[in-house]
C-alpha cells in the first residue's frame, strides 16, 4: 500500500510522522474521511470547506492548495489501484518548542492514506445494534464542527458499543439531548418528517448528514432538525445513521430495544445509492 506524505508517494510502512509532532502529543490536528467512488471523491469541496474553516478556527497551515492536493489525491488513488475504498486525509500542526503553545510551528505533516469499504456496503440498507453512550459532548462546543484528531469521547463510546456487541454508541450532549454517532450523525421518524439533531447539539455537520438532507428536499420527504432525548428515537416511527462509509445505516435496536422500521430510511438509502452512481463521474 503506497500514501502520501509531505508532498511524497511512500510505501505505507515508511509513512512515519515525528514523535515530537504535535498532532501526535496533543491531537492538535485536522482529518477528513471521504468516499471513493470509481476512483473520485465523493463530496470533495464540503470535505474541503470543513476543513478549511476548521483550519481557520485553529489557525493551521495547509501547504498545499485545494486544487493540487485533488491531484495528490487521484494520484494516490491510480497508484494504489483502489477505485472504491475511503481516503483519510490529515493535517497536524507540526512541531514547536515543548509545551501547549502553537507558537512558531513547523514541518506540518499532511498524510493520505487508503483504506478499503467495508464489504456489505451496496448490498441493501445495513442494519446496527445500537447503545446510547455514558459519555457526554458539551452543547455549543465550536470544535464538534470540525473533525480534529482530538476523538477520545467517540473512541470511549465506540469502546461501550464494542463491550456491549453493538456496533454503534449514540452520545448525549450535557443537557441531555441527542448529539450524534462516535462516527456517525443520528436521525429519526416522527410520523412523515425525517428529524435530526441540529449542529449546536454538539453533532458534526456531516458530508452524508448534508447529502440525505438534500435528498429529503429533492424526493419530497418533510425534514427538520430538532432536539430530542433518547426517548424520541424509541418511540418513533424507525431512525437511522449517516456515515461516510456506509452511507445510510438502519438502527435496529437501541440499547437492547427493537426500534420500528420505517419505508423512508429504506427509500433514502436508495436514494443515496442511485445518487452515487449517477454523479460519480462528475466529481
Amino acid at each position: 500500500m503506497i500514501a502520501f506524505l509531505n508532498g511524497k508517494f511512500v510505501p505505507q510502512e515508511k509513512a512515519v510522522v515525528s514523535v515530537l509532532d504535535r498532532g501526535f502529543l496533543y491531537g492538535d490536528a485536522l482529518f477528513e474521511a471521504m468516499l471513493i467512488k470509481q476512483g473520485r471523491p465523493f463530496g470533495w469541496a464540503q470535505h474541503m470547506e470543513r476543513l478549511a474553516d476548521g483550519i481557520a478556527f485553529l489557525k493551521l497551515t495547509l501547504p498545499y492548495a485545494p486544487d493540487l492536493l485533488r491531484r495528490f489525491a487521484l494520484e494516490l488513488i491510480k497508484r494504489n489501484g483502489m477505485s472504491d475504498c475511503i481516503l483519510r486525509l490529515s493535517l497536524s500542526r507540526g512541531i514547536t518548542a515543548r509545551g501547549y503553545s502553537p507558537q512558531r510551528p513547523v514541518n506540518p505533516a499532511v498524510v493520505m492514506t487508503l483504506h478499503p469499504l467495508p464489504a456489505s456496503v451496496g448490498k441493501g440498507i445495513p442494519r446496527w445494534r445500537v447503545i446510547t453512550s455514558t459519555f457526554r459532548l458539551p452543547v455549543n462546543d465550536p470544535l464538534t464542527r470540525f473533525k480534529t484528531a482530538n476523538k477520545l469521547p467517540q473512541v470511549l463510546a465506540r469502546a461501550e458499543a464494542d463491550c456491549a456487541g453493538a456496533q454503534e454508541a449514540i452520545l448525549l450532549n450535557t443537557a441531555g439531548y441527542v448529539a450524534e454517532g462516535s462516527t456517525s450523525n443520528v436521525f429519526w421518524v416522527e410520523k412523515d418528517v425525517i428529524c435530526t439533531t441540529p449542529l449546536p447539539a454538539g453533532a458534526l455537520p456531516g458530508v452524508t448528514r448534508r447529502a440525505v438532507l438534500e435528498l429529503c428536499v429533492k424526493t419530497n420527504i418533510p425534514c427538520r432538525e430538532k432536539n430530542a432525548r433518547p426517548a424520541a428515537l424509541r418511540h418513533g416511527l424507525g431512525a437511522f445513521l449517516t456515515l461516510t462509509s456506509m452511507g445510510v445505516v438502519e438502527i435496529e435496536s437501541l440499547d437492547g430495544r427493537p426500534l420500528r422500521r420505517s419505508p423512508l430510511a429504506k427509500k433514502l438509502w436508495a436514494a443515496y445509492q442511485s445518487m452515487l452512481l449517477e454523479n460519480s463521474g462528475r466529481w
